[in-house]
């Protein structure tokens, strides 16, 4: 029995109302219920949380220490921003999956490049929704 962490930032409680073309009708909701799907039959548990708050990341991030297993985490906007998310994440043994809905590389200029991604023990982007379980089966198979 393992326990994964899915973080969201801000706007990922969005999901399903906002640009719908760009990140699908699926709400955070339906997305959480669906790496659960994936964890049940290996007794994997999930916690998920989202927040629109830099340091309320940060926070859990440190939480996390000695508790998971793993990170899925969809840092949203503050991955192109965030220096203190990036030093959150090299504090800390827990290995961190950075996922994205979208494809950044297609988007703005700005969002081609991540704060994080070189911290992270993976990067899953443009596969929509899939990507959360992705990560979730990258973490089950690593730790197995």
């Amino acid at each position: 029995m393992g326990n994964l962490l899915l973080l969201n930032g801000p706007n990922l409680n969005r999901l399903g109302k906002r640009e719908p073309e760009v990140y699908g009708s699926e709400t955070l909701q339906d997305i959480e219920k669906n790496v659960r799907n994936v964890l049940e039959p290996y007794q994997y548990q999930l916690d998920a949380k989202q927040s629109n708050h830099e340091g309320e990341l940060i926070d859990w991030i440190h939480e996390a220490e000695g508790k998971y297993h793993g990170i899925i985490f969809n840092p949203g906007a503050y991955t192109h921003t965030s220096i203190a998310l990036r030093d959150a994440i090299s504090s800390v043994t827990v290995p961190v999956i950075e996922v994205h809905i979208s494809n950044v590389h297609k988007r703005e200029s700005f969002r081609h490049t991540s704060m994080l991604a070189p911290v992270c023990s993976g990067q899953i982007v443009g596969l929509g929704s899939t990507g959360y379980r992705l990560a979730a089966l990258y973490f089950l198979e690593s730790n197995l």
